[in-house]
């Protein structure tokens, strides 16, 4: 059984990072536990940890040391291969990578950098430690500086190269290539190459070849005067600034770097001016040569700035500054989320994953865990794009999450708000939100306004809902919100990060309403546990159900957890286990539990029983051996809203769970709650959430 691949190139530059990065969150999206590990990483001075290891552990989360992750430096690896310490090369990176394995269903490893001394040799110890580890390759090629015949041939010699010491070739990527030429590369390449091997084609994608100023000022030995929590913006070009002014502000282009010495208060001036003017692009820093600070006053007017760009000092004259700004390449780093999301989307867009898991991915797991099941999310997600409205624009939070769902290009989003105010938002955050890729719209500026009080009125009249008060309650998001779902504007909604629950859902009630057969909303959390998902309803909603209520919230938690990829086994909790309790309380769950029984006999349900139970393999096979739930229930039904919202939450902050909800069952259109207290995850997975709801509909 192949648990592992091998990530190479024959080159410097080629731009593998982003194979990295696809690869893993596919991988996780697979199977429980992925490692990764690195045979030969570049040297660090002061102990740094590998760009590549921080940057893949970090931001996937993984359980491991990065100390683990890799079996030599480049410096030491070529000083034991000059003593002709081979074997013991080797005899490492095997210990190391089995050491890994052990523990991992799936290991990606990653080949080295060619960059500095001993590139030569760097192809053919890449191919020998494949070789010895026993794995498959995929090779990424850049087809920067290349004839396309040059491009072509180079990967079929690498592809030669590696079948020559008898190591599988699963896959090859072409990176950096013009859109233009895709077709044409994607057809030389498979034109010599066996029909077995998968050829995947990757763009030259201008932001992710840019360095950030973070990489810039560590170049260049800079200090950051201002803006350091900006330092991750990227740049595109730089333009020195040496003339006046008014000459000097028409060569500004988006996302440039400014490069002036410290003394030219106008320029600095003037480019901080033009950042936050509409009428010029936005930069992305400026850098003052010569070791000259900004005198006071500048210094003082700077700090009163209400928008800032990192502003950094270095000495050297300005034309040698310049060149070596020039000479900056641009890596992939843990703290750059923007180009991490960017890269994960090229993979995607470019890359036939599934193609590429059939061919080495041969395993199965039986259960979900939660990197899987947010990876399922997100590929559910992008299937079929759905419209989502989020009423309040006027929270920091839903702003910062819609910026991320934007960039990851997942579902079209309306806020609602003042466009002003939400411009002013997103640059107080420093935030870069492409406002052409969401509509912003204000209710009663609105031109659905009068129609969505015309239809209110019609449908609430005979409870007492006049045109006034169809107006009124119009002006309020949630009810505006609401009715872009209901005239399908809008495919679902997401509120709650700054209004209660009964004011997100009151609307939906009055005339979303309920599915056919349907008479109890009710809501289920996804808790992301270390090594399953589990389903917990309901926990937001309904304070004491009936036996009758308890059961219909059953049945949709069991179809909620089915549209997202759970096999229902659903525990009826309670304080007693089996047929030993009694009273009130537990004979509800009972009755629940036989209601469920007898609607939906293809369910697997047990109840009433207890959490530790339904849970624990253990305790479950003790106390009620021959259930087929108990020990690994995974669909938790709570007796009561105070049991059910306190025991979420206790697991959540003592366990580090993600809760991922509440999510809304039971009506007609997917409207979703937040809690108050929600963070920007919150709000990203219940979007997500709400728009894979809307799918089924």
């Amino acid at each position: 059984m192949n648990k592992a691949i091998y990530i190479a190139t024959s080159e410097a530059n080629s731009g593998k990072s982003i194979v990295a990065l696809g690869l893993m969150r596919m991988l996780l999206g697979k199977t429980a536990k992925v490692g990764y590990f690195r045979p030969i990483i570049d040297g660090h001075k002061g102990g740094k940890k590998d760009n590549h290891i921080n940057t893949i552990i970090s931001h996937f989360e993984l359980d491991m040391n990065p100390s683990e992750a890799f079996a030599f430096t480049r410096a030491e690896f070529i000083s034991k291969r000059n003593q002709g310490k081979e074997s013991e090369i080797f005899d490492t990176i095997i210990e190391k990578y089995k050491a890994i394995e052990e523990k991992n269903d799936f290991v990606l490893v990653e080949g080295s950098d060619f960059s500095g001394e001993g590139t030569a040799i760097e192809l053919d110890a890449n191919i020998l430690v494949a070789k010895n580890l026993g794995i498959p390759a995929i090779i990424v090629s850049s087809g920067v500086g290349k004839t396309l015949d040059e491009f072509i041939n180079g990967l079929h010699l690498a592809y030669d190269s590696f079948r020559e010491k008898e190591v599988k070739v699963l896959a090859v990527i072409a990176n950096k290539v013009q859109e233009k030429n895709i077709e044409i590369v994607r057809e030389g390449v498979e034109k010599n190459l066996p029909k077995d091997v998968s050829v995947n084609v990757i763009p030259l994608i201008p932001s992710l070849q840019n360095p950030t100023i973070k990489e810039i000022a560590k170049a260049i030995d800079a200090k950051v005067l201002f803006g350091k929590e900006f330092i991750n913006n990227q740049t595109t070009t730089f333009k020195v600034g040496a003339m006046q002014l008014r000459n000097y502000l028409t060569h500004l282009e988006q996302d440039c770097l400014i490069i002036t010495p410290g003394d030219r208060a106008d320029i600095i001036l003037g480019a901080l001016q033009a950042n936050i003017s509409s009428n010029y692009p936005s930069i992305s820093g400026i850098v003052l040569t010569g070791g000259i600070l900004p005198e006071e006053p500048i210094v003082k007017l700077i700090e009163g700035l209400q928008q800032i760009v990192p502003i950094l000092t270095v000495n050297g004259g300005t034309f040698d500054v310049a060149n070596k700004i020039g000479a900056v390449r641009s890596h992939m780093y843990a703290e750059n989320k923007e180009k991490i999301i960017t890269s994960l989307n090229i993979f995607d867009k470019y890359c036939d994953a599934e193609k590429l898991t059939e061919k080495f991915v041969t395993f199965k797991n039986n259960g979900i865990t939660p990197k899987m099941f947010q990876y399922n999310l997100l590929k559910r997600a992008k299937t079929a794009r759905k419209h989502i409205v989020l009423p309040e624009g006027n929270d920091d939070r839903i702003i910062a999450a819609a910026v991320r769902l934007i960039q990851m290009d997942i579902v079209d989003l309306t806020i609602l708000g003042d466009k002003n105010k939400i411009e002013e938002t997103v640059l107080r955050l420093g935030l870069k939100m492409d406002f052409e890729k969401v509509s912003i719209i204000n209710p009663l500026d609105s031109e659905y306004y009068n129609d969505f009080v015309n239809t209110l009125f019609e449908l609430r009249k005979n409870k007492g809902v006049t045109k006034e008060i169809a107006e009124d309650l119009l002006s309020d998001v949630s009810y505006f919100g609401t009715m872009m779902v209901y005239k399908g504007l809008a495919d679902g909604m997401v509120s709650g990060a700054a209004h209660t629950t009964q004011h997100t859902i009151k609307p939906a009630l009055q005339f979303v309403k309920t599915k056919p057969g349907v008479s109890v909303v009710s809501s289920v959390f996804f808790m992301c546990l270390d090594d399953r998902v589990s389903v917990f309803g309901d926990c937001a909603i309904n304070p004491n159900p009936t036996a009758e209520q308890l059961a219909e919230i059953a049945i949709s938690s069991a179809e909620s957890s089915i549209n997202f990829g759970i096999e229902p086994k659903i525990a009826m909790l309670s304080y007693s286990s089996g047929a030993s309790g009694k009273g009130e309380d537990v004979d509800i769950v009972r009755r629940a539990t036989e209601i469920v029984k007898e609607k939906r006999p293809d369910l697997k349900i047990e109840g009433p029983i207890q959490y530790d139970a339904a849970v624990d393999p253990a305790v479950g096979k003790s106390k009620m051996p021959n259930s087929e739930v108990a020990g690994q229930a995974n669909v938790l039904i709570f007796p009561d809203l105070n049991t059910g919202n306190n025991t979420y939450k206790a697991v959540q902050r003592e366990t580090g769970a993600l809760a991922i909800g509440p999510m809304l069952q039971g009506l007609n259109k997917p409207v979703n709650d937040l809690s108050r207290g929600c963070t920007i995850d919150d709000i990203f997975n219940t979007v997500i959430l709400t728009a894979i709801q809307a799918q089924g509909l």
